[in-house]
């Protein structure tokens, strides 16, 4: 793929800036590109004889063009995406130099995402009709409350979605397909090249996390909210490595992703995906700063290493980091932990949609994120048919107070403050709200 630096720029620099349309659109269109950003960074490619292609990373929520104070805030109109016009890795002596401008805030090399995919199986070697994984979360015994509302939206951003299921059939808006990965051959399969309003899914992984949200429960037991809309947006195309298939997107198209869906008026947003931090700034801090600042509830999964480490976006603050529980409601042995993760949800040999209006089971803390994402639009529906706004502060002590612990424990280092009890969540809401 052709390198790119991410440059977000100090405030004071911006009226020094020059024009420059969006990536999401210069990936459209070419012909608006230009190769200038702002005099003191177009010296030091002149020095280097380094030739780019300049975009902004972010485009304005006003379609007239005028940034909003909540993007001002996030300062995602200061990020810039710079591609190089030769294929060769930017040298280090380019990224000290623009690094030591002091237009720049900071600097850093494109970076890809990769998540290893969990096999999925048409066996169990358990439950296999999938109510289990439902019945350990209460969800059986919330249908009275609720069975979600479709003004409520929850975005999956993942490898797609399978656009013709039957189980999603009503419940899919209109998404899109982030994935634009140049000189992908050999490594990348599929549709890996060229970001378009298709968001369909070609491995599966993210079609079976919209099931566990909102399945209508024809032939597999019914979402956690199968009233809720869902927006599709893939942002993971499918690589080989090693004989292994992973989800693989870069991170900064992720970023851009995260960014629509929240324009797009999504209440919650799951996100069963996540990469280590290697420097440079938290992966996607501010996107998930203006989620925040718009209400949004954002939902990852923790991590399947087994291991203490952070995975972002879990590991930032504003999101809700989710675990694994088995099917005896204990961690899961390969769950990731550590002070970021808030709650376990059922994560093994979980049934769902699949590929060609198929169905398989799943295992991974990919699979109990959607539990805790569809719990969230459920509490939202809930207050909405009360005739109140739950905000994603209020969602989180919900959630938070009525987990079953684990331990003595109010935080447990491997799950959170416990396990999602989505009954108990009810009707806490419902006590709160006087109803």
């Amino acid at each position: 793929m052709k390198p790119h630096l991410i440059i977000r720029l100090v405030p004071q620099a911006a009226s020094a800036t020059a024009t420059a349309p969006a990536w999401s659109d210069a990936v459209r269109d070419k012909s608006g590109v230009g190769s200038r950003l702002h005099p003191e960074i177009d010296r030091v490619f002149d020095r280097h004889r380094v030739g780019v292609l300049v975009t902004a990373e972010y485009r304005p929520r006003d379609r007239s063009g005028t940034w909003s104070a909540q993007e001002l805030e996030s300062g995602l109109n200061r990020v810039y995406r710079v591609v190089l016009n030769d294929d060769r890795r930017p040298p280090p002596d380019l990224l000290r130099d623009l690094a030591a401008l002091p237009v720049v805030e900071s600097v850093r090399p494109g970076l890809v995402a990769r998540a290893e995919l969990p096999r999925a199986s048409a066996l169990s070697g358990g439950d296999r009709t999938g109510e289990a994984a439902r019945t350990a979360i209460g969800l059986d015994e919330t249908r009275d409350y609720s069975r979600g509302d479709p003004r409520i939206l929850v975005a999956v951003l993942d490898t797609g979605i399978a656009l013709d299921h039957p189980e999603l059939a009503g419940a899919l808006r209109p998404g899109r397909d982030f994935v634009d990965i140049l000189d992908g051959a050999g490594q990348f399969v599929g549709d890996y090249l060229g970001a378009d309003d298709v968001p369909d899914d070609e491995v599966g992984h993210g079609t079976h996390v919209a099931g566990i949200i909102a399945g209508r429960g024809i032939r597999m037991p019914a979402g956690v909210a199968p009233r809720c809309s869902v927006l599709p947006v893939r942002v993971l195309g499918a690589m080989e490595k090693a004989g292994k298939r992973f989800g693989a997107g870069l991170l900064d198209n992720i970023n851009s992703a995260v960014k629509w869906a929240v324009d797009q008026g999504a209440d919650v947003i799951n996100m069963s995906l996540g990469v280590r931090h290697e420097g440079g700034g938290l992966p996607h801090r501010e996107v998930v700063d203006y989620a925040r600042r718009h209400g949004v509830t954002i939902v990852a999964a923790s991590g399947n290493d087994g291991q203490r480490q952070l995975y972002y976006p879990g590991a930032l603050p504003h999101v809700i980091a989710v675990g694994a529980a088995d099917d005896k409601g204990r961690v899961a042995s390969f769950s990731t932990f550590g002070d970021q993760v808030s709650l376990i949800a059922p994560g093994v040999d979980i049934y769902s949609t699949y590929l060609e209006h198929g169905y398989a089971f799943s295992t991974g803390t990919s699979h109990a994120a959607p539990f805790v994402a569809g719990a969230a639009a459920l509490l939202k529906c809930h207050a909405r048919s009360l005739g109140r706004r739950l905000t994603d502060g209020q969602v989180k002590h919900v959630l938070k107070h009525t987990a079953d612990k684990v331990g003595r424990e109010f935080k447990d280092p491997k799950a959170g403050f416990g396990m999602l009890n989505l009954r108990d969540a009810l009707r806490l809401l419902d006590h709160r709200l006087g109803a």
